[in-house]
C-alpha cells in the first residue's frame, strides 16, 4: 500500500483502496476472470518465475481482484501482508499447516468454531502435532503453565463462536512474546471495525469473509493477515496446495468492504437494544451480548472492542427440545447455516452446526442444550424483536 494511501482513516481505505486502473479508466475496479496471465517475451516470464518481478503468473497465486481484498484487510486490520482463501476454514488450516509441524504443540482456547476444533482434534494428531486446550476464563499464570518447549503457537477465538467468551489480546500477546509462540487470533466475530488483535500484540489474524466482510450471505472466503514472514509461509503452503479465493467471489467481498463500517454500526446498536430488551424475558435463563454489563467479560470487551458486534446468544428454559421448537415458532428471522448477514438467522448450536460433536465436545466449546445464536441483520430491531419474542410465546 503506499504511503499516501496509508494516511487516510481504515473506513475510507475500505472505500478507496483499489487495483490500478485499465486504460479504460473504470471507475469501480473490473473481474479479472482469467486463470493465468501472459507475458511479453520469454525472459519476462523467466524472471517472474524467478520471483524476480511481482507479475501474476496465475490465479491460484495471486490475482488483481484477491489482491485488492488483501490490501484492503491489511489496511483495515494493520497487518504487513495477507494471503486470501477459498472459504474462513481453509484460512485457519492454512495457518496450522503452514506453521506447524511433527512434534510441534499447539495451545488453543476450548471455546471455538466447531470445524476448527474437528481439525485440531481429528486431523493435526495425523501429522503429530500435539495440542492442549485453555478455558478463556484462565488465569494469566494458568495459561502460560500450559506452555511446552515444543509450543509453536496460541490460537483463539474472541468473541468465541458461538458462547461470545472474550479473552484479553494484550495478555495472551504478552504470554506468546515471551515465550517465542505464534498468536494467531480469529477475529471474525468482531470484524476489524470492532477490534483490532494486532494493536494488542497478535502475529496472525484469521477471518471467515463468508460472515461479515461479505454481509449479504453470497459468497464464500477466507484470509489471514499479519507478519510478513509468516505470511509468506502461508502463501507457500496454499500456492502448492490450492485453496486460493476466486476472483468473483474477491470482487464480491472488496465491494462489500466498502459498507463494513455503516453495516457494523447497525449490527452491533440492533444487537445491543435486542440483547437488554431480552435481558429480563421469562422464558430466558440467561441472555449473552459482549456490550452488556452482565456479560462476564464485560470490562474486557470495553477494553478492546468499539462496539459488541452483531450477535446475541441466549439459553432457553427447556433446553434441546425447546430449542427446537422456538426455531419452528420463528416468522421473520431465517434458519440457514450462516451469521453476519443483512438478515437476521437464528440457529440452536446443539441440534445443527455442533450436533455431530459429543456432549463432552460441545460442553467444551461452550454449547448447553438450550443455547439459541442470533445474528441480528439490517431489518428494523423492532420487527427483530417482535419475532422472537411471539417465538419465545409460542414455544413455551
Amino acid at each position: 500500500m503506499s504511503q499516501e494511501r496509508n494516511q487516510y482513516q481504515p473506513d475510507t481505505n475500505a472505500v478507496r483502496i483499489s487495483i490500478p486502473k485499465t486504460d479504460q479508466m473504470e471507475h469501480s475496479s473490473p473481474m479479472f476472470l482469467t486463470s493465468s496471465f501472459c507475458f511479453d517475451n520469454a525472459e519476462e516470464m523467466r524472471a517472474t518465475f524467478a520471483d524476480e518481478t511481482d507479475f501474476n503468473i496465475y490465479s491460484r497465486f495471486s490475482n488483481p481482484n484477491v489482491d485488492e481484498f488483501v490490501e484492503k484487510m491489511c489496511a483495515l486490520e494493520g497487518a504487513e501482508a495477507g494471503f486470501a482463501t477459498a472459504s474462513g476454514m481453509s484460512a485457519v488450516f492454512a495457518g496450522f499447516m503452514s506453521l506447524l509441524k511433527t512434534g510441534d504443540h499447539l495451545l488453543s482456547a476450548r471455546a471455538i468454531f466447531g470445524s476448527t476444533h474437528t481439525v485440531i482434534t481429528k486431523f493435526l494428531p495425523k501429522w503429530g502435532i500435539e495440542t492442549s486446550y485453555f478455558d478463556m476464563t484462565d488465569t494469566a499464570a494458568g495459561i502460560e503453565a500450559m506452555i511446552k518447549p515444543n509450543t509453536r503457537m496460541i490460537f483463539v477465538e474472541t468473541p468465541s463462536n458461538p458462547g461470545l467468551e472474550i479473552i484479553d489480546l494484550q495478555l495472551l500477546a504478552d504470554i506468546a512474546h515471551k515465550h517465542n509462540v505464534i498468536l494467531n487470533v480469529d477475529n471474525c466475530f468482531a470484524s476489524p471495525v470492532l477490534q483490532r488483535p494486532i494493536a494488542y500484540g497478535a502475529d496472525l489474524v484469521t477471518h471467515s469473509a463468508t460472515k461479515w466482510i461479505d454481509g449479504q450471505g453470497r459468497v464464500l472466503g477466507g484470509v489471514v493477515v499479519g507478519k510478513k514472514e509468516l505470511i509468506k509461509e502461508i502463501y507457500t503452503f496454499c500456492r502448492s496446495t490450492g485453496p486460493a479465493m476466486s476472483p468473483f467471489n474477491a470482487w464480491v467481498l472488496s465491494k462489500s468492504l466498502e459498507t463494513l463500517y455503516v453495516r457494523m454500526e447497525r449490527h452491533s446498536a440492533s444487537a445491543l437494544t435486542l440483547a437488554t430488551a431480552l435481558e429480563n424475558n421469562p422464558h430466558l435463563l440467561s441472555v449473552k451480548y459482549p456490550f452488556l454489563p452482565s456479560h462476564p467479560q464485560y470490562n474486557i470487551a470495553k477494553k478492546q472492542m468499539s462496539g459488541g458486534g452483531g450477535i446475541v446468544c441466549f439459553e432457553l428454559k427447556g433446553g434441546l427440545q425447546q430449542g427446537v421448537r422456538f426455531l419452528n415458532s420463528l416468522k421473520l428471522l431465517s434458519l440457514t447455516a450462516n451469521l453476519g448477514d443483512s438478515r437476521s438467522i437464528a440457529s440452536h448450536p446443539a441440534s445443527t452446526t455442533h450436533a455431530k460433536l459429543s456432549e463432552q465436545e460441545r460442553e467444551i466449546s461452550g454449547i448447553t442444550p438450550g443455547l439459541i445464536r442470533i445474528s441480528v441483520g439490517l431489518e428494523n430491531v423492532k420487527d427483530i424483536l417482535e419475532d422472537i419474542q411471539q417465538a419465545l410465546d409460542a414455544s413455551k
